[in-house]
């Protein structure tokens, strides 16, 4: 193959890969910009959670056993996950998952810790108290949804279902989730939230669940920009022999 030849497919190559390539490194150094110069508290909402005081310890509890011997009598327990004490609206409260088989089939029950009472998820209005709670400034509720199943572009994806998405009339149009089995506040989201998260999708290159960073497009993508380089180099010392010669 003559050297012009080889050039001019050479310059063909990189110039398209240049192109194709300069389009996503242009989305890498917006995202890039806007996470460096983004406070991370911010984006995960840390700034409006309020202070929830811790409770007493001189508080009275019951045992736990005597809890899961009361979920036996009307299902079956043969593998306990957690057991952990939580707040609901200042009110002491065992969450305990537990399932029938070790793999799969998750439970969750909630009782009251001091008289050991089994009790419900929680209501929309209780959930909308918790929420109120948990959040740090004093503003009305604009709108409540009930989630029982996300997609992967959701903000609230891959987190306890089912949930209450209470969203407040404030600047940051914030979303407090509550898990109503769970019975606790699980995700903050506001607006520089949902910007970064976006931008994160057009980082990773994932557009079906945006947290996959090792999804076949973005590999494909890190093979190109290797080829471009190396084309870019290629291209630097064949046009230096051949300015050489001609000087």
């Amino acid at each position: 193959m003559k050297k012009s030849v080889f050039q001019r497919k050479i310059r063909k190559t990189h110039r398209w890969l240049g192109v194709i390539l300069g389009v996503q490194f242009f989305l890498w150094t917006i995202g890039g910009l806007y996470f460096s110069w983004s406070d991370m508290d911010e984006v995960h909402g840390d700034h409006q959670k309020a202070h929830i005081h811790p409770l007493s310890a001189d508080i009275s509890l019951v045992n736990p056993k005597e809890i899961i011997d009361q979920i036996k009598l009307k299902d079956s327990v043969n593998f306990l996950f957690d057991i952990r004490l939580i707040q609901i609206l200042n009110r002491p409260y065992y969450q305990i998952i537990y399932s029938k088989e070790h793999d799969r089939g998750k439970k969750i029950q909630l009782a009251n810790a001091k008289t050991g009472e089994l009790r419900p998820a929680l209501s929309k209005e209780e959930a909308i108290e918790v929420a109120k709670k948990n959040f740090k400034n004093d503003v009305p509720v604009k709108s409540v949804e009930y989630l029982t199943t996300t997609n992967g572009h959701h903000e609230y994806r891959e987190q306890p279902l089912p949930a209450y998405a209470i969203t407040f009339s404030h600047p940051s149009n914030a979303t407090v989730y509550v898990a109503s089995e769970l019975g606790t506040a699980q995700k903050f989201r506001n607006s520089k939230w949902r910007i970064f998260d976006f931008l994160w999708m057009l980082h990773t290159m994932d557009y079906q669940g945006r947290d996959n960073i090792s999804n076949w497009l973005l590999r494909a993508f890190s093979v190109f920009g290797i080829i471009t380089i190396i084309s870019g180099f290629t291209l630097f010392f064949v046009s230096q022999k051949s300015y050489s010669k001609k000087s």
